[in-house]
């Protein structure tokens, strides 16, 4: 059995390392991220994608940040200028909470060190950002142990979009459960979404599990319903991007579809995500912000094969909302919550990260 580890970003010589994704499958290719400007253009052109990935790298951006603009004095002035920075970060991707809780961590962190002195500014942000990747890892080691639990034998499991290694900093959010529970032997087959328009199942999702050795077959969109009505489908897992209080989720555009065909047809839809996805300032998934890109990613495939006419009017929502009368169940770091989530979601943010086993 298979147990590669595949590395999605890294800082090392004074930059960050970023697995250009883009590329992937036909090219394992790596950028170098030297200043806040480029890794703004890596997040916006998914070069870097996934909720936790993106928080992680927006903590290294803001070292980047940091040390753009050591020449400035008072401090007053500096912090207010990283503050603009951070706004600029924050704004590469609206939807992706992870995004902004990194970006607001570090600087309510700095608030609380009035005495750093300029210079030392950057390098205490990258002790900062260096612990959420290892956090991140963690907190994706723990929801992968409390996710298997909820499979069942030779698990035939169906998901959307890509949730494994390279969307996060360890092994993944609901394809982390995936890979866990494939290393116990209780996977039996994957199906994997294309997930359009920029087709991260049938382009990432697969190239993780032939990586990894977790047999997979890859579907169209509209081809789950048919395969849940087979009987072919045990459960289904999607990460999320950001989670309102009530437990309604905003994951990759196709998520809320999916979930209304597992509720029809019985099979058990589950959330993966840590509490770093969770928005407590949103009462509910309406208020969610959902990000709009550009309309050529329909019409033309991955750049290159264009699929309508020239002009044609496409629509373009990156993300949608599942409600949380259709989901089974979230899982965390913390564990697994259960409807009704608003006091689900209190009592497990209370309780304590379960110790590594």
């Amino acid at each position: 059995m298979k147990t590669t580890k595949i590395e999605t970003l890294k800082w090392t010589n004074d930059q960050l390392v970023l697995l250009d994704q883009t590329r992937l499958p036909e090219q394992e290719a790596y950028l170098g991220i030297q200043s806040l400007e480029e890794l703004i253009v890596a997040i916006q052109s998914l070069c870097v994608r996934g909720a936790p990935a993106i928080g992680i790298s927006a903590a290294y951006g803001m070292v980047l940040a940091a040390r753009s603009l050591t020449s400035i004095q008072p401090k007053k002035l500096y912090m207010d200028r990283l503050r603009h920075l951070a706004k600029q970060l924050m704004a590469a991707r609206p939807t992706a909470v992870n995004l902004q809780w990194a970006v607001e961590w570090i600087l309510s962190d700095l608030e609380c060190q009035p005495q750093l002195p300029i210079e030392d500014i950057p390098d205490h942000i990258l002790s900062k950002a260096r612990y959420l990747h290892q956090d991140d890892r963690d907190r994706c080691d723990q929801m992968a142990r409390h996710g298997q639990a909820i499979l069942p034998e030779k698990a035939r499991i169906l998901t959307h979009c890509n949730t494994g290694y390279l969307a996060t900093a360890g092994i993944g959010t609901a394809l982390g459960v995936v890979i866990h529970a494939h290393t116990k032997g209780q996977v039996q087959q994957v199906y994997a979404d294309e997930t359009r328009p920029l087709l991260q199942g049938a382009r990432l999702t697969a190239w993780e599990c032939q990586k990894l050795g977790i047999p997979c077959t890859v579907i169209c969109d509209n081809m789950a319903a048919a395969l849940m009505r087979n009987g072919e489908v045990d459960v289904v897992l999607v990460g999320a991007d950001r989670i309102a209080a009530d437990g309604a989720a905003a994951n990759k555009i196709g998520t809320y579809g999916l979930a209304i065909l597992a509720h029809h047809h019985q099979v058990p839809f589950y959330v993966v995500a840590p509490f770093s996805t969770f928005d407590p300032n949103l009462a509910h998934g309406d208020l969610i912000p959902i990000e709009m890109r550009q309309p050529e990613e329909v019409g033309v495939i991955m750049g290159t094969v264009a699929v309508t006419p020239h002009d044609s009017s496409c629509w373009n929502p990156a993300f949608d909302v599942t409600p949380p009368e259709l989901i089974h169940g979230i899982i965390t770091e913390r564990g697994i919550l259960r409807p009704p989530y608003p006091s689900s979601i209190a009592q497990h943010a209370a309780a304590p990260m379960a110790s590594k086993t």
